[in-house]
């Protein structure tokens, strides 16, 4: 299984360059869209290259999160549902293979079509495709979703349609759009909104929907039972308008999914020892090695499988909350990092087993490199050098300890960014000039134990700066709300990152996310060098100046200090029931959402 994995990682990035080297042609009716050249899927093609068409159907699966839900509506900011629903249940007009760095092929669309300049893009709907009460998929439906989306739906989606100039029908089964950006990326991003039936929503407020009702969606599950907080059961519609299309072929085989909640990680994997869960995604190396030999797997009745991926690491860590003045000064940023012993907690929480990240796009051809900027990255940053910070064009290494809990040497360093930032210790508290003690919280959700002790662990370190730190531990609900208000000092950040960078940059580190809330900017970026160096990815009509206009972004976050990175997860860990299988060819992005459940099958044999 993994050797035909990685002989498809080794030509990776070659098919990158491949695909952003070709000239953009007109696509008239086409069966699919990449961001530059021809998908790689010819328009007779059979399925999936990592699903598997002959994959049996039925079964049920039962799978847990933490914390808990208030609404079954994925799509509006208000409220928090589980975030499986919006993969599981809605469909958009473009699917996307996740064996590709950005192609689309039709779903609800039968073909698309754009100008070479992509100042526009029409689709036109299969008339077979039908929403999960039975009733047909219409023109007036997907204009009426984009729209609402793009007002009253969650951020995420409004971002798109400012971009949007106009949209319209222009045929039975036709829809166009056209824009009034200059922006390649919004063709495809225009076939990646999930389509909702707009007859459901006469007369009712869609951004207020509750815990009641969920949006009907074209997906090949539909909602069977829920309790708010407690579980979510979900049932494969037999009358799924899609199940024949060469998109769906060995997919969606789970008769039954449910979603099970508990109040911590621990309580939830005690859950899956005993058998009442099929399957859990492992992301702590030392507890896959150390604590899945419990009996079920010893006897042969769950198994441990790994899924690698050519994914760039992405960011995981604290994010320190640039809002707030306590972190306004990079050195201040800085010092904390320095703080941060990575080598003593990597090896206290995963026994050292797994890299860290260096870099948003580390793990990837995309990623920094290391060293003084050079080439096009040197010359896309000289004209920002004012607003760069130290690193950035001379080259930057987050710092190394010596593995020790004194961690000595870094403290030091941080003990001096800290003075020339204008704090001392008075009576062993660290003080500003104005005598206020350099104290703040972080921001955790009910049940992180693995962050918990990371917390603690530094808190420690802090202690001897003189910093007082303390945990605030909330529900669910409260963390989400609170991320979404950017109501914390330091918090738990999480954010994927993809080998197809675009238009969702702005809504990580883009400036409307500083006060808009609901962003992914949790640290606050507000960079003038950000604002540029995304459109410049964007409209980049060769490889090699995407790459550089990416690694060049890459440089700006990471000398922006304004999170504490840990491990990276360099392979998807699952453990599962015996019963459940998945393909033996793996996408290059490995286990994403879109990988478990829905090319899995259930095998009692």
């Amino acid at each position: 299984m993994r050797s035909v994995f990685f002989k498809k990682v080794t030509s990776t990035m070659a098919g990158i360059t491949l695909l952003l080297s070709v000239n953009c042609a007109v696509a008239e009716s086409a069966h699919g869209i990449a961001m530059y050249g021809e998908p790689a899927l010819p328009p007779d093609y059979v399925s999936l290259p990592y699903a598997y068409p002959e994959a049996p159907k039925g079964g049920r699966v039962v799978f847990g999160n933490t914390g808990g839900f208030d609404s079954l509506n994925p799509f509006v900011l208000k409220g928090t549902s589980p975030w499986q629903l919006r993969f599981w249940g809605y469909e958009s007009l473009m699917g996307r293979s996740w064996d590709e760095p950005f192609s689309l092929y039709g779903l609800l669309a039968e073909t698309i079509e754009t100008p070479e300049d992509r100042s526009w893009v029409e689709f036109t709907l299969r008339p077979e495709a039908r929403f999960s009460d039975g009733s047909p998929v219409t023109v007036e439906d997907v204009i009426w979703s984009y729209e609402t989306l793009g007002t009253v739906g969650h951020p995420r989606y409004r971002g798109f349609w400012s971009k949007v100039a106009s949209i319209a029908q222009t045929g039975p089964q036709k829809v166009r759009i056209d824009f009034n950006t200059e922006d390649r990326e919004l063709a495809l991003l225009a076939g990646l909104r999930p389509i909702l039936k707009k007859d459901q929503w006469a007369g009712k407020d869609f951004a207020e929907s509750g815990p009641i009702e969920a949006p009907i969606g074209t997906g090949a599950y539909v909602i069977d039972a829920s309790d708010p907080g407690r579980y979510v059961n979900l049932l494969r519609n037999p009358e799924y308008w899609g199940k024949d299309l060469a998109f769906r072929r060995g997919t969606q085989n789970f008769d039954e999914m449910r979603i099970e909640f508990f109040g911590d990680s621990t309580v939830l994997f005690e859950a899956f020892k005993v058998g009442e869960l099929t399957a859990v995604r492992e992301y702590n190396a030392g507890k896959w090695d150390n604590n899945y030999n419990f009996p079920a797997v010893q006897n042969g009745d769950v198994v441990k499988s790994e899924i690698p991926h050519q994914r760039p690491s992405g960011i995981t860590g604290l994010a320190m909350n640039t809002r707030r003045s306590l972190f306004a000064d990079w050195r201040v940023r800085e010092a904390l990092i320095y703080a941060f012993n990575f080598e003593y907690i990597n090896g206290t929480i995963t026994g050292g087993t797994q890299p860290r990240i260096t870099s948003y796009y580390s793990n990837s051809a995309l990623g920094m490199q290391s060293g003084p900027a050079e080439g096009d990255v040197r010359e896309m940053l000289e004209p920002y050098a004012n607003n760069l910070l130290p690193g950035a064009l001379d080259g930057y290494a987050l710092p190394v300890s010596d593995g020790t809990e004194r961690n000595r040497k870094n403290l030091r360093t941080a003990t001096n960014l800290l003075n020339e930032a204008g704090w001392s210790v008075q009576d062993g508290v660290l003080r500003d000039s104005q005598g206020a003690a350099f104290e703040f919280s972080v921001l955790l959700r009910q049940g992180d134990s693995e962050m918990q002790t990371v917390v603690e662990i530094y808190a420690r370190a802090l202690e001897r700066l003189g910093i007082t730190v303390t945990t605030e531990t909330v529900d669910n609900a409260q963390y989400v709300a609170r991320q979404k208000e950017y109501d914390f000092d330091m918090t738990h950040f999480r954010v994927d990152l993809s080998l197809s960078p675009g238009n969702e940059q702005f809504l990580y580190w883009g400036r409307d996310g500083v006060t808009q809330p609901g962003s992914r900017n949790i640290m606050g970026v507000d960079s003038p060098v950000v604002e540029a160096l995304i459109p410049e990815m964007l409209n980049a009509t060769s490889a090699e100046h995407f790459i550089s206009a990416v690694r060049a972004l890459d440089r700006v976050l990471t000398t922006g200090r304004y999170v504490i990175p840990i491990w990276q997860f360099d392979k998807g860990r699952i453990a599962h029931a015996k019963e459940l299988h998945f393909p033996e060819t793996l996408p290059i992005y490995g286990d994403r959402p879109q990988f478990m459940p829905t090319v899995w099958w259930y095998d009692p044999n």
